[in-house]
């Protein structure tokens, strides 16, 4: 292999000298977060009013830290868990936009970026490099920005599709052999094991899937092994997929769209996953405003989408991106996903949660959402709701028959008082 770009690499700390007062800059996330180049950017004692436009993170995020206040503004267009306190003491800001609606800030100039700060893996022999484990957003910024740092990882794995960015368009890089950071898969418990059965029993011989990382996911995933034929169009995924490829449950025959390809933004797992996404022609990355596209989605038949909440109103309102005031996450691909399964044929819009939070003591459906809550999928898009205690479809519903449907699967200490509630306010008993 031709090593010879490796002499215009230098050291995080001059790469980073691209960066000036007041200039707007773009980071890489998830496991591709550069945060080498972070680090160096925090040690520039010279910059003022910088800021910093990212998905979630992975790894330390000290330009968030009170010492940096006036010198690096954070804001979140997805919230990771580092930024939700910052967020909430004022210190950071977010942004809530559906995640098929980011690259196009970049592209259009509505988010002038001066800088993209990248991870990218290795060059190949004609020097293209890809940005690896997540394109979603990165894509639109590196080639929109005025300049871009990168940071290069022998350990990032080179990934297939629209992925590639050229070693020309990078202004100054740095060179690394580091682990990705890794996030492997919890235990699951009885309840996201109930729900994970739940849903999938509604998933059909040749559905075609999107769903996103954690236990209720993974707990599905590991239900699906007697399914045939099952295609993946999702905005991401995680370890729990890899079985059903290896065990030919997924083909993706079925697709329309990217037919006998796993289409994939970014990833986020173990050294498993980041290996199994290595040079296989078998998943295609695009950025997120292709993913994500509902027309899109909607072309492909038996979409089961599965998403989460935080706590659903007895009109079928989910919010998902915050508790009350205080963001937890953000917007996402919920909505994006949720409408593309409604317009496919035969296809399965799910929300999915526990029934209860904080121990048993909170129910997550709720009669009316807390103050501040945000409204993420509209009552309007909701069809079916799944707790451990059943799956209902809202879709096509009253007012009253919903509330039915969602009390039948709230948890059994909270039926009572959601029924009065619902009493009280739509003045008719159930």
């Amino acid at each position: 292999m031709n090593t010879s770009w490796k002499s215009r690499a230098v050291s995080a700390d001059d790469a980073v000298k691209v960066i000036k007062s007041g200039d707007k800059v773009f980071v890489h996330g998830a496991s591709a977060t550069p945060s080498p180049l972070l680090e160096a950017l925090c040690r520039r004692t010279d910059l003022e009013d910088v800021t910093l436009y990212h998905l979630h993170t992975a790894g330390p995020c000290g330009f968030v830290d009170p010492q940096h206040a006036g010198r690096f503004f954070s804001v979140s267009l997805f919230t990771g868990g580092a930024l939700r306190g910052p967020i909430a003491e004022g210190r950071a800001d977010f942004m809530p936009i559906f995640l098929s609606d980011i690259p196009s800030l970049f592209v259009s100039g509505s988010i002038p970026l001066d800088v993209a700060l990248v991870q990218l893996s290795e060059p190949n022999a004609h020097l293209d490099c890809t940005l690896g484990t997540s394109v979603d957003t990165a894509l639109a910024a590196a080639w929109h920005a005025k300049a871009v740092v990168a940071e290069v990882n022998a350990q990032m794995p080179r990934t297939l599709g629209n992925s590639v960015l050229p070693l020309e368009r990078v202004t100054a890089f740095t060179v690394t052999d580091r682990p990705l950071v890794e996030h492997p898969p919890g235990e699951t418990s009885a309840v996201e094991a109930s729900i994970g059965e739940r849903i999938a029993e509604l998933v059909d011989d040749g559905s075609c899937l999107q769903m996103g990382i954690g236990a209720i996911p993974d707990a599905v995933l590991a239900r699906l092994g007697n399914k045939h034929d099952l295609g993946i169009h999702t905005e991401m995924f995680s370890d729990g997929l890899i079985s059903l490829v290896e065990g030919g449950v997924i083909t993706n025959r079925n697709k329309k769209v990217h037919a006998g390809r796993s289409v994939v933004s970014f990833v986020t797992g173990t050294r498993r996953l980041f290996d199994f996404v290595n040079d296989n022609q078998q998943v295609e990355f695009h950025p997120c405003d292709r993913t994500n596209d509902t027309a899109l989605i909607a072309k492909n038949e038996k979409v089961v989408a599965i998403n989460s909440a935080i706590e659903v109103d007895l009109s079928g309102q989910v919010c998902a991106d915050s508790m009350g005031h205080r963001i937890y996450s953000g917007i996402g691909g919920q909505m994006d996903f949720i409408r593309g399964a409604a317009r496919s044929a035969n296809g399965k819009p799910i929300i999915a949660l526990p029934s209860t939070a904080a121990g048993g003591k909170v129910s997550r459906i709720v009669m009316q959402l807390k103050d501040g809550a945000g409204v993420v999928t509209t009552r309007g898009h909701t069809h079916w709701v799944v707790t451990e205690y059943g799956a209902v479809n809202l879709h096509g519903k009253t007012l009253r028959q919903r509330a039915e449907l969602l009390i039948s699967i709230a948890h059994p200490d909270f039926r009572a008082e959601l029924t009065r509630d619902f009493a009280r306010v739509r003045h008719v008993a159930l």
